[in-house]
């Protein structure tokens, strides 16, 4: 019921920037909150950022923030993660998620189950 489809990855240099985007389409006025995750080789799917879709309030994890930006545009319904003085630990295919309105009953918006919809995903390269 809602489709979503991420584009901007690439191969970037250490200290270089890269923008990710994520359009949704389909029953898109059921969307709460979006999010980014990403999942290096050999490792679990992490939370990276998240943003309410009506207040835009925003969480990030730890490691990206003063470096990361997620940004959201209602009207196009697309979510933006501006990832800046990118690291070679950032490498990852980074998956787009939204959730319904029961993300607010959990209030975790760093949890993949608290998402019903993901997308397939974009693979940012940083190399050093």
């Amino acid at each position: 019921q809602v489709q979503l489809v991420e584009s901007g990855g690439g191969d970037v240099q250490a200290g270089g920037s890269l923008r990710v985007s994520c359009a949704a389409s389909g029953r898109t006025f059921g969307i709460y909150a979006m999010g980014w995750f990403r999942q290096a080789p050999e490792k679990e799917r992490e939370f990276v950022a998240a943003v309410s879709w009506s207040a835009g309030r925003t969480y990030y994890k730890d490691s990206v923030k003063g470096r990361f930006t997620i940004s959201r545009d209602n009207v196009k319904n697309t979510v933006y993660l501006q990832m800046n003085s990118l690291k070679p630990e950032d490498t990852a295919v980074y998956y787009c998620a939204a959730g319904d309105w029961e993300i607010y009953s959990t209030g975790r918006y760093d949890l993949r189950d608290s998402y019903a919809y993901w997308g397939q995903g974009t693979q940012v390269t940083v190399s050093s």
